[in-house]
């Protein structure tokens, strides 16, 4: 019987879980993140968590995944390495051009991002493909071969390529690859024939030159954490996790690191969705807090909702993933007053260094330092009294933001802690009212070490009114490595007019992608009772700029009756996000998408039996804990999750304390821990 591992790197902390078939039992162990190399956090989390483990050793590991935000930052933090850019005659600044709209439509100051490959390292060879493919100029190798050279003098670390419609035919960026193999072979190469194969150019580009401008830094990462888990003894081949909440092998991922942009936080939702479908929540809107940021998803019938592609520092990425949006909102946010003597909170974050000022090393005012202001968190320590705290630091520096202001101190930590929720409600709103989706219809899923902390008061902001919070929030995401599949997505794009009597055409399409899929199953070992392909057609009416993604019932085949529902679906797909469709106007297929997903081994859910409903001797201590200014100053109880027992019921106010969070129960709310040991929160009316 072996252990399997998961392990998620974030700004503040690092979270390892271990799910331990021997026993079945579940351990969780946080370290703080390592920014300047968050490998060694990574081994010293395994190798402590293992430390507590009766005769446990890293060789027992049969299965270790990691999410990681190296590329994320790398790209955030613009650390990446010199790239060169080799593109078709004539479309070299399409970099820098994009698109014709402008960041912000109505600030004129407001500049686009520097292009990652400034000009001079952006060369034009002579080649050129019609849009069906047909070559209209052949690709001039002699003069290829001249910018290879010129990009290796000048000395850059990778090169993208991408020719215009190489996504209908590859063959000049692949023999372009191979020049490079020749002239240049030290370089990291990235084709968008490879990365990309899609239309949209400014798109394909901005992504395959994303890819190859972070490449080597999250080659160079993965590689080397391969290497030091190897040589601690580890027999397994270690995992990442993609942006779409599927795991491949470290070796594949080095390939295309841009699909890992949204690597940490995937598996969280993934995780979020398995546990509360089983306990009767499909809908849900997951919530992850961390020290840094929060992260928001929506989820609807258990599956969580999967875009193309997403904007990453005004850059365009696109690439299959969970639809995930960000805001930098964390409980080390940092307070601050603007120019015009407002209160604001964040982007800018303590993390893990120096950390929020209770931490006793920084002295920047937190959304952390707030919450111990008020009692909310434990003045004295946390993580169950591993880490200590200073109340009087986190006073001290909330009282900076207060003062200006003319606040009492407990009253700039509410308006701290008021100015974060409704960053987190704006945020939410994004993936949900703006889409079409009413947030009351869901129920809130808050994890990460902060989520459940400040979840009541954001489900009042949104009218939600149940909370679902699972066993192990603080260690969701690493909990969630242990709850997913290996996955890996095919594309094309191919403009197909739609005929809902005659889908042979758009059936052609799919079997490819399927066999590709079927390819990629053998190469990977997957035995064929674990395979399952997602079908997926992006379609629009003619003329429409945009497309809608549209699932296929099924795993092969597609006959009239799966596409005239596919037709359907679109029709209310399009009604709920424009507020219109149209029976009569003709319908194209644009990109088809096949996800090949091999289920793996994975933390299996149990359940325990009800127990009575009162939970009086699950309470620890006492607290004053000041919920507003109405209210001042209130005792409540502070209950230890790890006694709390499936059908207990608790009461609000009332705190939860566990060592990866902690969970309030405002004033009204009454909470039930259910048989997966969720707490399952009903929020009450506001006092």
């Amino acid at each position: 019987m072996g252990l399997r591992f998961g392990v998620d790197t974030g700004g503040t902390f690092t979270d390892v879980c271990a799910y331990d078939d021997r026993t079945g039992r579940v351990h969780i162990h946080k370290v703080s993140s390592t920014p300047d190399d968050p490998g060694r956090a990574i081994v010293q989390g395994v190798t402590e968590l293992l430390g507590t483990m009766d005769d446990r050793r890293i060789d027992d590991v049969t299965y270790f995944a990691h999410g990681t935000t190296v590329g994320t930052n790398t790209l955030l933090t613009n650390t990446g390495v010199s790239t060169g850019l080799i593109t078709t005659k004539g479309f070299r600044d399409l970099l820098e051009l994009g698109r014709g709209r402008r960041p912000d439509m109505y600030d004129p100051q407001t500049d686009k991002p520097l292009p990652l490959v400034p000009r001079h390292l952006r060369l034009e060879v002579s080649e050129r493909l019609r849009h069906d493919g047909a070559v209209l100029v052949p690709l001039d190798e002699d003069d290829t071969r001249l910018k290879i050279r010129e990009l290796r003098d000048a000395g850059v670390k990778a090169i993208a390529v991408c020719f215009l419609y190489s996504y209908v035919d590859p063959t000049h960026e692949r023999r372009v690859a191979e020049l490079i193999a020749e002239e240049f072979p030290q370089a990291y190469v990235s084709l968008s024939s490879t990365v990309l194969p899609e239309f949209r150019e400014y798109e394909r580009l901005s992504t395959v030159v994303t890819n190859a401008y972070a490449g080597p830094v999250v080659y160079g990462y993965l590689s080397r954490l391969r290497r030091t888990l190897r040589s601690l003894g580890l027999k397994a081949d270690p995992q990442v996790t993609q942006s779409n909440g599927g795991v491949i092998p470290f070796d594949m991922a080095e390939e295309v690191p841009v699909r890992l942009v949204l690597s940490g936080p995937s598996t969280g939702v993934v995780g979020a969705a398995e546990i509360c479908s089983a306990a009767g929540f499909p809908d849900i809107i997951t919530f992850d807090m961390g020290g840094t940021s929060s992260d928001i998803s929506l989820v609807q019938h258990g599956e969580p909702h999967v875009t193309a592609g997403m904007e990453l520092d005004g850059r365009p990425i696109r690439s299959p993933m969970l639809d995930i949006h960000t805001v930098g909102a964390g409980g080390g946010s940092i307070a601050w007053i603007d120019s015009g003597g407002h209160l604001r909170v964040g982007p800018q974050s303590a993390g893990a260094s120096p950390g929020p000022a209770c931490y006793g090393v920084g002295d920047q005012p937190s959304v952390t330092d707030a919450n111990v202001v008020l009692h909310l968190l434990n003045p004295q320590y946390l993580l169950n009294g591993q880490m200590k705290i200073s109340e009087q630091a986190a006073i001290d520096a909330v009282r900076r933001v207060g003062d200006p202001l003319g606040l009492e101190v407990h009253e700039a930590a509410l308006g701290i802690l008021r100015v974060v929720t409704a960053n987190m409600a704006r945020a939410i709103r994004v993936v949900s009212v703006q889409r079409g989706y009413d947030p009351r219809d869901y129920a809130l899923v808050p994890f990460g070490g902060a989520g459940p902390l400040h979840a009541s008061r954001l489900a009042r902001e949104l009218g939600i009114t149940t909370i679902v919070v699972p066993e192990t929030p603080g260690a969701q995401s690493a909990m969630g490595l242990l709850m997913t599949d290996v996955r890996t997505d095919f594309m094309r794009t191919q403009i197909v007019a739609l005929d809902p009597e005659g889908p042979d055409a758009i059936a052609q399409v799919l079997a490819e992608l399927e066999t590709q899929a079927g390819e990629w199953f053998t190469a990977e070992g997957t035995p064929a009772d674990e395979q399952t392909l997602v079908r997926r057609l992006e379609m629009r009416y003619r003329g429409q700029n945009f497309e809608l993604p549209i699932d296929i019932a099924g795993q092969h085949g597609l006959d009239a009756a799966a596409l005239s529902q596919v037709v359907a679906d679109f029709h209310e797909a399009h009604e709920r996000v424009y507020g219109f469709h149209s029976n009569d106007d003709p319908i194209e297929v644009v990109t088809f998408r096949v996800q090949a997903v091999g289920r793996a081994d994975r933390l299996e859910l149990v359940t325990s039996p009800f127990d009575a409903e009162n939970s009086d001797a699950s309470i620890v201590a006492e607290r004053d804990v000041f919920f507003s200014t109405h209210l001042g100053f209130r005792s409540c109880p502070v209950y230890d999750r790890g006694r709390l027992r499936p059908g207990n019921r608790l009461v609000g106010p009332a705190i939860v304390e566990q060592m990866d969070t902690t969970t309030i129960l405002l004033p009204g709310d009454t909470c039930v821990m259910d048989e997966y040991r969720n707490l399952v929160i009903q929020i009450g009316a506001q006092q």
